[in-house]
């Protein structure tokens, strides 16, 4: 049997990574993209070993429509076909106040955000019209809870909310279900965020039910997994925010 084909921006480090071995674990090929070739090919080379699937890395900026159309042009010519999309990249200045952003500041935050995501959606639409598959976009709660320091994280995030309800409605009719995860994980952002707002994720973590940060891989990943599996296809149009081991949360 054919293996279904994922593309997950960001893939090769942080979450990206562990979404990427949960979906590998299920027997999928991998596309992963990031900005920097070594990390992906050293994720390629052990999901590979590992997992025995076939991994595409290819560097690209997601803020780039050059790039993205060059990403969805090697998944043609290696895989012809693409079940699954997962924005996942995100570059932002996390940490400043508002009146301290500059245009560029904002600029990095939306371009490799909200206009990554609008790009791969676009150019992946084709492929995913073929395979009735499924766009799995990656939001945050710091847009839902106004997170001091993240405005311009926040907004490119509540943006890729707004885009993904309606692709939602657009896209329903060609069998193509969109959700959105917003995934509480200990990254190297919210370690930085954890040293500059103490009190704040004090509080955040309290307000867990389990008292910790989801995981990437078996948590977030196996989330993804679900919502792109033919189970998951009534689901349309969600949020879902995945804290802790405290499950799902519409």
């Amino acid at each position: 049997m054919e293996r279904k084909v994922v593309i997950i921006t960001g893939g090769g480090k942080g979450i990206g990574y562990g979404v990427a071995r949960a979906f590998a674990k299920e027997n999928y090929n991998l596309v992963i993209t990031g900005r920097t070739k070594e990390t992906l090919e050293k994720t390629k080379k052990e999901l590979e070993e590992e997992f025995k699937i076939e991994v595409l890395p290819v560097v690209a900026n997601g803020g780039s429509e050059e790039d993205v159309k060059n990403v969805i042009k090697l998944v043609k010519e290696k895989f012809n076909r693409l079940d699954c999309l997962i924005n996942n990249a995100q570059a932002s200045k996390s940490g400043l106040m508002i009146e301290e952003h500059t245009k560029e500041d904002f600029d990095l935050a939306i371009f490799s955000g909200l206009y990554g995501t609008f790009f791969y959606m676009k150019e992946a639409l084709p492929l995913l019209k073929e395979s009735k598959g499924s766009i799995i976009n990656f939001a945050s709660g710091a847009g839902l809870a106004g997170r001091v320091g993240q405005s311009s994280y926040a907004a490119s995030k509540e943006g890729i909310r707004g885009l993904s309800r309606v692709a939602a409605n657009e896209w329903g009719k060609y069998d193509i279900n969109v959700n959105v995860v917003c995934p509480l994980v200990m990254t190297e952002q919210l370690k930085k965020w954890k040293e500059e707002y103490p009190e704040a994720y004090k509080q955040n973590v309290q307000s867990i039910p389990m008292g910790r940060f989801g995981d990437a891989e078996l948590e977030i990943g196996a989330t993804c997994v679900f919502l792109a599996s033919p189970g998951a296809k009534y689901i349309s149009g969600e949020t879902i925010t995945i804290q802790g081991g405290s499950g799902l949360r519409p």
